[in-house]
């Protein structure tokens, strides 16, 4: 029986064990599967990575949307095994996964060897902080639930604190909406995003509606426009750098509308507890400091028995999304570097990628388990959305579906943004239960706040 051993429960590596499960594993004892089919994570939940900046700014319980990889791996005949990718054989054909620990009762499992017979590596990605100093002891990166929770409670303690405290003084020289006519007052609260890809711009827009609403709720009494400062920090020229330029204008006129300090053209060279530095010399007040500036694959991978990987650390696969020097190793989503033909770049790190490779990559085990030639994989850009949260989305959709590139806005574009998650749980549970799942979700929000409030 074929061994197929998926490491990395992310929206690529969990829509293909969920595939596979369907098509080879089995959900009853009588029926016997087909293929063996584990999936490995560190953690014991999924979530929709695009959803953090959600789960940061409060608009989103994570524990609402997590899925339990043990129940997905019950309902649709793979194996689930938690625990950590560290090593590799691959003339056995086996990989190590760490121990498992918990913090109060110890080691709950031990190191662990696996064989496979194909083995699957879509481990994600990790912020990249570039060497910068200070920035990763005194920013929060937004890679896991926990981080995104940390930010949320940080700030909902910030305002609470800002309203019965006297500010600290500003230090001399500190870029901070100085006194100037039609120049707003320093506010008394500061967030500093740093990096305004998708990540930075979607969670500056979100945190604005999160400030009106922890007042509307009387957590704070501070004006939610004029109190609570929002900077966003671009080392280019513009906002959305790996977006088209009009999506990028149209994306700063709307954060500039919701009172967002934009500084493009200002590389960061120093994160300290209270400031930025820029290499131009500015400093710019940081009460929280988010980085979201970069990914980069996680270190493990340039260990991994000699494959070979990129300067960011990523796989580097051919169009079969095979492994260079290994036919039985493939990488999928933001950890491989896979060729874009008539593109000078790869495939760019996109949710829309991964969803396209796990898909790729099951039809290709069907040809592979019946001795066919693997076919190659070829990237399809849909175009990209950018969530502007409760107030909007913009976005540009390409393809043969409209003959073209259009850049779309507004209601539009915020439903178009809301049905990538609901395809991601449709994939995973079908599209009955998602619907099912749609109208819980809208039910539980009817009844809740608008935000998480603790």
């Amino acid at each position: 029986m074929h061994r197929f051993i998926i490491v990395g429960g992310g929206a690529g590596g969990l829509e293909l064990a969920t595939r596979l499960g369907d098509r080879f594993g089995s959900t009853d004892e009588k029926t016997p599967p087909k293929a063996q089919v584990t999936l490995i994570d560190r953690n014991p939940t999924h979530i929709w990575k695009p959803l953090l900046h959600e789960v940061a700014a409060g608009s989103m319980d994570p524990f609402t949307q997590e899925l339990e990889y043990a129940a997905q791996a019950l309902w649709h005949g793979f194996e689930f095994q938690q625990g950590e990718l560290v090593g590799l054989n691959r003339a056995k054909k086996t990989i190590t996964v760490g121990p498992l620990r918990d913090e109060h009762a110890g080691e709950l499992l031990p190191e662990r060897e696996l064989e496979y017979d194909t083995l699957i590596v879509a481990i994600g990605s990790t912020t990249h902080f570039f060497g910068v100093e200070g920035a990763q002891q005194n920013s929060i990166a937004l890679d896991t639930v926990g981080q995104a929770e940390l930010f949320r409670k940080r700030l909902i303690a910030a305002c609470m604190r800002a309203e019965h405290f006297a500010p600290e003084p500003v230090a001399a020289g500190v870029d901070d909406a100085e006194d100037e006519p039609g120049v707003d007052p320093v506010p008394r609260i500061q967030v500093a995003i740093v990096g305004a890809g998708a990540t930075g711009v979607e969670l500056s827009a979100e945190l604005r509606n999160t400030a009106q609403v922890l007042s509307a709720y009387g957590l704070h009494k501070l004006d939610p426009k004029h109190d609570i400062g929002i900077v966003l920090i671009e080392a280019g020229p513009r906002i959305l750098p790996a977006l088209q330029e009009r999506v990028s204008i149209a994306t700063a006129e709307l954060l500039t509308k919701l009172g967002v300090k934009l500084m493009t053209s200002e590389t960061v060279a120093q994160v300290s507890r209270d400031s930025i530095h820029t290499a131009s010399g500015k400093m710019i007040r940081a009460d929280l400091t988010v980085w979201a500036a970069g990914i980069k694959a996680p270190a493990i991978l340039t260990n991994l028995d000699g494959l070979p990987t990129n300067r960011l650390g990523q796989l580097t696969v051919r169009r079969t999304l095979q492994t260079e020097i290994d036919d039985n190793v493939f990488a999928l989503g933001d950890c491989a570097a896979c060729p874009w033909p008539g593109n000078e770049r790869n495939v760019p790190p996109r949710a829309q990628a991964a969803h396209q490779q796990a898909s790729f990559l099951f039809k290709s085990f069907e040809r592979m388990l019946q001795g066919k030639p693997l076919p190659e994989y070829t990237y399809r850009d849909f175009g990209s959305l950018v969530s502007l949260g409760h107030y909007s989305a913009v976005g540009n959709l390409m393809g043969g579906l409209i003959g073209g590139n259009m850049l779309i806005e507004g209601l539009f574009a915020r439903f178009m943004y809301m049905s990538l998650y609901r395809l991601h749980v449709a994939a995973l549970h079908g599209y009955a239960r998602m619907v099912l799942d749609t109208v819980a979700h809208w039910l539980r929000r009817s009844t809740a706040p608008r935000v998480k409030l603790h």
